[in-house]
C-alpha cells in the first residue's frame, strides 16, 4: 500500500478523520489514485483495456479519473444463459476480467446454483458481494480477504460518527437475516461481531439469503410489470408470499418483545421504516409508551420504502416512540466499501479515502465545482479496494456542497440528504460508457 493511501485510509482511526481540509486531502487522494492505477491496470483487464484506448497513463488530476470509471451495470454484464444453462466456468472468465486475480482456475465441480458459485468462489479467498437484482439480474462484485479487513475497520470507526460506539457494548437488534452473500447482510454481520454484546445479538428473519430466490422473485416481478405472467405463476407467486408473511409476523413479534426487554439499557437497533412502524403498533398493544428507550440507544432507521404505502408522518412516528436516543446515518452502497457518515447538519462527509466525483447525466464530464450546491451524477474511486478497481459511476443523483465548510464547522464537501435516483425500479438508466465497458469484458472473455 502506497504512503498517500495507507495515510487516507489510517485516517478513519482518528477522531478528527473528518476535520481536514480540502486542499489537504485532494493532493493526497490524486498521488493514491495514481498509484492504484499503476498497480491495478495490468491486473484487471478490462482496466488495462480501458486505459489504453482513452489515452490515460497517469492520474494526475480528478478529470484523469473519469474515462477509468465503470458503470455500475457492469457487475452484471454477464449473459444469463450463463447461469441459466450452470456454466459456472463462463462466469469464472467473466468476473476474472473485472477482479486483480485470475479466477478461472477454480474448480467448479458440484456447483449447481448461484450460490454453490460465490461458495466456491468465498472457499478461494474471493468474496463477492451480490445485489438484490431488482431488475431481475444481480450483479456480483469481487473483493480480497485484505478488502474485507479494511472494511470491518472502516465501519468500527465511522459507525455512529460524530459519536464513537464502543466494541461488543450493546444488545443489538437487526431487522434483516444474517447469513447470505449481499452487503447489507455484510453489514449485519459487522453489527454483531463489533458491537453486540457476547450472546447479545438478535436478528429479525432467521432463514440465510439466497440468491437465487432474490433473482427468482426479482424476475417474476419484471414478468408481472410487464404482463407476461402466467396465472399459474402468480397463483404460485401469491401463495408463497402469504406463508412469508405470516412467518414474518411470527418472527415480528419476538423480536420485538425481545427488543422491549432490553429498552432500559443501551441497544442498537437498524432497520427499515416499514418494520419500525410495526414494532411500534406492537409496542403500543403492551403498553409501552413513547420515549421509553434508554437515550444511550443507537436507532437507525432508513429505506425499505419502495412499493409501500406509509403515513405521511412516519419519520416522526419513529422519532416520538424512540425519543431523545442517538440517531447515527450514513450514505452508502454496495459497490463502495466506505460509508459516509451523516452529521448534525443531515450533511453527508467524505472519508479521506473515497474520491468523490460528480458527473453530468450522461456520466461522461465532470462538474465538480470548488464552491456552491451542484447536481449531478454521483461517482467515486474507492481507494480501500485491491481486489477489484473502485472507480464507480452509480445511479444516484445528488447535490453537493462543494463549499470550504459544513454548517455543523468541519471542512470539506458535503452530500445533502436529497439523493435519489435517476431512473426508478425496473427502469433502465443510461450512463453513456456503459456500452463501452461491456464491450470490453466481452473483448476480454474472447465472447
Amino acid at each position: 500500500m502506497t504512503d498517500a493511501r495507507t495515510r487516507l485510509l489510517d485516517m478513519i482511526e482518528a477522531a478528527d478523520v473528518f476535520d481536514h481540509p480540502r486542499d489537504e486531502i485532494e493532493p493526497l487522494q490524486l498521488e493514491a489514485a495514481n498509484a492504484l492505477f499503476q498497480e491495478l491496470r495490468d491486473k484487471i483487464p478490462v482496466l488495462e483495456r480501458r486505459a489504453r484506448e482513452t489515452g490515460v497513463e497517469r492520474v494526475e488530476s480528478f478529470e484523469d479519473l473519469v474515462p477509468l470509471l465503470f458503470a455500475h451495470t457492469v457487475y452484471k454484464s454477464y449473459p444469463e444463459t450463463f447461469i441459466a444453462k450452470g456454466r459456472w466456468d463462463r462466469m469464472l472468465a467473466w468476473l476474472s476480467t473485472l477482479s486483480s486475480e485470475d479466477l478461472t482456475g477454480i474448480d467448479t465441480t458440484g456447483v449447481e446454483t448461484a450460490d454453490d458459485w460465490l461458495d466456491r468462489l468465498k472457499e478461494n479467498g474471493c468474496m463477492v458481494l451480490a445485489t438484490s437484482g431488482s431488475s431481475g439480474k444481480c450483479s456480483f462484485l469481487p473483493a480480497s480477504t485484505t478488502d474485507k479487513q479494511l472494511k470491518v475497520r472502516h465501519f468500527r470507526y465511522a459507525m455512529g460518527w460524530p459519536q464513537t460506539v464502543g466494541d461488543n457494548q450493546y444488545a443489538a437488534f437487526w431487522t434483516g437475516p444474517i447469513e447470505g452473500p449481499n452487503s447489507a447482510i455484510e453489514a449485519g454481520q459487522i453489527t454483531r461481531d463489533v458491537w453486540a454484546k457476547p450472546g447479545g445479538f438478535h436478528n429479525l428473519i432467521k432463514e440465510p439469503l439466497k440468491i437465487t430466490d432474490v433473482a427468482a422473485g426479482a424476475a417474476f416481478m419484471k414478468k408481472m410489470r410487464e404482463g407476461t405472467a402466467t396465472p399459474s405463476e402468480i397463483s404460485a407467486f401469491q401463495a408463497r408470499s402469504a406463508t412469508a408473511s405470516q412467518q414474518m409476523q411470527g418472527n415480528l413479534q419476538e423480536f420485538t418483545d425481545q427488543l422491549l426487554a432490553h429498552r432500559h439499557e443501551p441497544v442498537l437497533l437498524v432497520g427499515l421504516w416499514a418494520q419500525f412502524l410495526q414494532i411500534i403498533d406492537r409496542a403500543h398493544e403492551l403498553g409501552v409508551p413513547d420515549g421509553d428507550f434508554h437515550p444511550d440507544s443507537r436507532i437507525s432507521a432508513g429505506g425499505g420504502i419502495k412499493g409501500v404505502v406509509l403515513p405521511d408522518d412516519y419519520q416522526e412516528r419513529v422519532a416520538r416512540f424512540f425519543g431523545n436516543v442517538i440517531r447515527p446515518g450514513s450514505y452508502g452502497m454496495t459497490e463502495m466499501a466506505q460509508m459516509m457518515p451523516r452529521c448534525e447538519h443531515m450533511r453527508y462527509h467524505r472519508p479521506p479515502g473515497l474520491i468523490w466525483l460528480q458527473l453530468d447525466k450522461p456520466g461522461e464530464k465532470l462538474v465538480n465545482a470548488r464552491e456552491g450546491v451542484v447536481e449531478g451524477r454521483f461517482a467515486f474511486l474507492d481507494l480501500l479496494y485491491t481486489g477489484r478497481w473502485g472507480g464507480i459511476i452509480t445511479g444516484d443523483k445528488v447535490e453537493i456542497d462543494w463549499g470550504d465548510t459544513c454548517p455543523c464547522g468541519r471542512p470539506g464537501p458535503t452530500i445533502l440528504d436529497t439523493i435519489s435516483r435517476y431512473a426508478q425500479a425496473g427502469e433502465d438508466d443510461h450512463i453513456g460508457c456503459a456500452g463501452t465497458i461491456e464491450g470490453y469484458v466481452k473483448g476480454a472473455m474472447g465472447a
